[in-house]
């Protein structure tokens, strides 16, 4: 048996691809080589929450996956389904997270409505097709779905990306540009004069990642460009101290009242800026000395570029958007009941030995560095972890520990294989 799928299956990461069984599916047969990007509105409250379309856009080329079409290698908070309209055959699926989730877990959520932008991208359907967005709570039930049709003729779907494309530069190329792994560096709060420091900093992020395993030792697979989008105002939003700059997407500290939680809520934005350049996966960089960041699966990884834990917070956060790691690290008191102890979290790294099987528990005895260590997923007591530390868990760590280095590898293999 090959020694790397003989690890998956030691780890339960086998039972992934399973998620979702399917016939492999032709790209060629369902779809074109171009973008079909769909803006929704997720808007509501604890009692009710509801998804709605804002708008319909198409950009050439697709720089997603081309294979593995209907299965997920995460499942993610949520997923988008697409069905052809004829045969109602799943052609295409991709799992995700959103902020909107993460908001219902927070007081507030029980006092007001809110809504949320999110943005998702999937491969240009030739024929007309069903799409269902369906969104999990963190009991891993389906609290709210929606679906709608797309007929990709449709004349209102707004052509973007083919003139004025923001200026982007390639830093890694990837050994084959047709099947690999696309990411794009995005400048936030840098002004035209900055571009040379966003360059760099965008090369001191990439260099962080790949001097990580298993980013180093796959490397080739990963295709990079730093997409150079100027801000009027340097920096970014501190509302706690009451600065607020016009940056192109418009990031902030302070999400949720958590002044180190460094985000943007308009994806719109991001992805108008990246419209025309080629890009999955996203990686925000933003220009501010003070500490903070956030990273959200399949949605984007946003890190402050000048505080001296750079380094490690940029590839702390690729963890959660890339591969769809959890916080490894605890509360003294659990102030955000983001894991109920009863259910067993989807993400790789942590468990509440509910399900422990489709787990690590296979590694341990086998490895020296695996166990079961109590205290994770922000919980000092009923979640735990696979070792003492990772990246995952604090800042002074060198490296991923040996579970999370065989989720990442899992996920670059399913995109690449």
């Amino acid at each position: 048996m090959n020694k790397r799928i003989k690890l998956y299956m030691m780890l339960g990461l086998a039972t992934w691809l399973s998620i979702t069984s399917a016939k492999a599916q032709n790209f060629e047969t369902f779809f074109k080589d171009s973008t079909l990007r769909i803006d929704y509105v997720f808007s509501g409250d604890v009692q009710h929450q509801q998804i709605s379309i804002d708008q319909l856009n198409m950009m050439p080329k697709w720089y997603g996956k081309k294979h593995h079409l209907a299965e997920l290698p995460i499942e993610g908070n949520g997923q988008i389904t697409v069905r052809d309209h004829k045969s109602h055959q799943m052609i295409y699926r991709n799992s995700f997270s959103t902020l909107f989730q993460e908001w219902l877990t927070y007081d507030e959520a029980h006092q007001i409505q809110k809504a949320f932008e999110n943005v998702f991208l999937i491969p240009l359907p030739k024929d007309t097709v069903d799409i269902t967005v369906n969104l999990n709570n963190n009991r891993r039930e389906s609290m709210v779905q929606m679906t709608h049709t797309v007929a990709p003729n449709d004349i209102l779907i707004r052509h973007i990306g083919i003139n004025h494309v923001t200026p982007y530069k390639t830093i890694q190329q990837a050994r084959d540009t047709s099947q690999c792994i696309h990411i794009a560096f995005l400048a936030e709060g840098y002004q035209q004069i900055e571009m040379d420091t966003f360059l760099n900093d965008a090369t001191i992020a990439m260099n962080a990642i790949f001097s990580h395993e298993p980013f180093k030792s796959m490397k080739d697979r990963f295709n990079i460009i730093a997409v150079m989008a100027p801000s009027v105002d340097s920096g970014t939003s501190e509302p706690s101290k009451g600065i607020w700059k016009n940056t192109v997407l418009h990031s902030n500290f302070d999400t949720f009242y958590s002044q180190r939680y460094l985000t943007t809520l308009h994806l719109k934005d991001v992805h108008d800026q990246l419209a025309g350049t080629p890009y999955e996966h996203i990686i925000i960089l933003v220009n501010t000395n003070q500490y903070g960041g956030g990273g959200i699966l399949n949605s984007y990884n946003l890190s402050m570029a000048h505080h001296r834990s750079f380094k490690p917070v940029v590839v702390h956060e690729f963890g959660h958007s890339f591969a769809g790691l959890a916080d490894e690290y605890a509360y003294e008191s659990e102030v955000i009941p983001m894991y109920p102890h009863d259910v067993e979290p989807w993400e790789p790294n942590i468990t509440t030995k509910k399900d422990f099987n489709l787990k690590w528990k296979n590694l341990i005895g086998k490895d020296k560095t695996v166990g079961l260590f109590e205290g994770a997923g922000y919980s000092p007591k009923g979640v735990y972890r696979s070792s003492d530390d990772c990246r995952m868990r604090t800042n002074e760590t060198s490296e991923f520990c040996t579970v999370c280095k065989l989720a990442i590898q899992h996920v670059i293999d399913f995109y690449t294989k």
